[in-house]
């Protein structure tokens, strides 16, 4: 239950309003998350509940908001609701059994296949017999249509197997279990200042070492300013050197070129995106000219600090390698903008806080938007004289960016 939601699969449940979603999220959670009642409309803002769906897994349930809502409001949630579409592993479409498909049925299907996301459809309210326009509708759907009755709690287990049958199993990404082996040292580099949250590291830290210790490597890890020293406690090189972007430059002065090494966000930009698409992005810097808009892109909200990496930093670095005026705009959170055409670059962080299929539909939006994309760590290396160094241990990444 403390999986991380990044690492945990997405079902998204929707359908039309009193279809019957939030009372089939409570029957499938076992417990009362979502408010119930007669009145269409009742679920406003998307409701999230973590839960172990055995023998599958973590999973994240989302009940969102009716896809017919009406009205300015009405809108905006079902802004919201195709939001979390978007984001996806799978989507549980509820219908009220007893009543035929209407316009907003065709339309979001056809969407959700058209950006090929598994879909498990879902009679409600069987016990009131199903519509012949809807079982005509559903015929051909695979996987087959699962009838449930929440009133008579009726079908929810098959419903629950039918769901873990149609969660999408990709294999997992390592985040840098391919590029070391039993027995190999890793040198993690971990700035300790005033980014840094207090008593603990931050999640691609964490879980580098972890991974690094799963395949019986060892981890050491010292602060930018220490790992001249580490370096010289060993007795042979290490197999890999990963930094914190922000003292890449500190590290690639320390550390011979002989040593392969990397960021921490740039081992992200591999892991929950893709690292190619991101180098192709660099191009675009070249190309920027006075009053061009970027787009500081930032997968979790937090307070901005003095020095803040997205909001000062990066601005900062960008108008002194490109000698440019340029205009900055920031997306926090899940609020990334629907229309990307007043941007000339997106600069994204490393969305540790992202699943990777909700990453997967951002660089989607942006390719279809004609927007080069690139992540912080792969920025940061090059606006530091860093690349390719910081892209050695990827041969494809390194033979992208040598063609740029």
């Amino acid at each position: 239950m403390k999986t991380p939601s990044s690492e945990r699969s997405r079902i998204v449940f929707v359908g039309r309003r009193n279809a019957g979603k939030s009372s089939l999220v409570n029957r499938f959670l076992g417990q009362d998350l979502s408010i119930v009642s007669d009145t269409p409309g009742t679920t406003t803002d998307p409701v999230k509940k973590a839960m172990e769906l055995l023998p599958y897994g973590p999973v994240t349930l989302v009940d969102a908001a009716g896809v017919d809502d009406e009205g300015e409001l009405g809108e905006r949630r079902v802004t919201k609701t195709v939001k979390e579409i978007a984001a996806a592993d799978l989507v549980v479409y509820v219908f009220d059994a007893s009543q035929p498909p209407d316009n907003h049925d065709h339309r979001y299907l056809d969407y959700l296949d058209r950006i090929e996301t598994p879909v498990l459809c879902v009679l409600n309210k069987s016990d009131l017999g199903v519509s012949d326009e809807l079982r005509a509708f559903l015929a051909d759907r695979s996987p087959r249509p699962v009838e449930v009755s929440c009133l008579a709690g009726e079908g929810v287990e098959t419903l629950k197997e039918a769901t873990i049958r149609a969660i999408p199993r990709e294999d997992p990404r390592p985040l840098l279990g391919d590029l070391i082996g039993q027995g190999d040292a890793v040198v993690f580099v971990v700035p300790i200042d005033l980014g840094a949250p207090k008593g603990r590291l931050i999640m691609p830290q964490v879980a580098s070492i972890r991974e690094t210790l799963d395949e019986d490597a060892i981890a050491i890890v010292a602060k930018d300013k220490e790992l001249r020293a580490a370096l010289a406690l060993l007795a042979a090189p290490p197999k890999l050197v990963v930094t914190d972007s922000q003292a890449v430059m500190r590290v690639v002065a320390d550390v011979p070129e002989s040593i392969p090494m990397t960021t921490f966000s740039i081992l992200m930009a591999r892991y929950k995106g893709e690292l190619e698409q991101f180098v192709r992005g660099l191009r675009r810097i070249g190309e920027l000219q006075n009053g061009d808009r970027v787009l500081i892109a930032e997968a979790c909200s937090h307070h901005a600090q003095e020095d803040d990496i997205g909001r000062v930093k990066i601005p900062r670095w960008l108008k002194a390698f490109t000698k440019k005026s340029l205009e900055f705009s920031h997306a926090q959170g899940r609020d990334f903008p629907d229309d990307l055409s007043e941007f000339k670059l997106v600069a994204h962080c490393g969305s540790c806080t992202l699943t990777r299929r909700e990453m997967k539909a951002r660089l989607k939006q942006v390719e279809f938007a004609g927007v080069p994309i690139v992540n912080y760590g792969v920025l940061i290396s090059h606006l530091h004289g860093a690349t390719p160094r910081a892209l050695e241990p990827f041969g494809e990444a390194r033979r992208v960016f040598e063609e740029l």
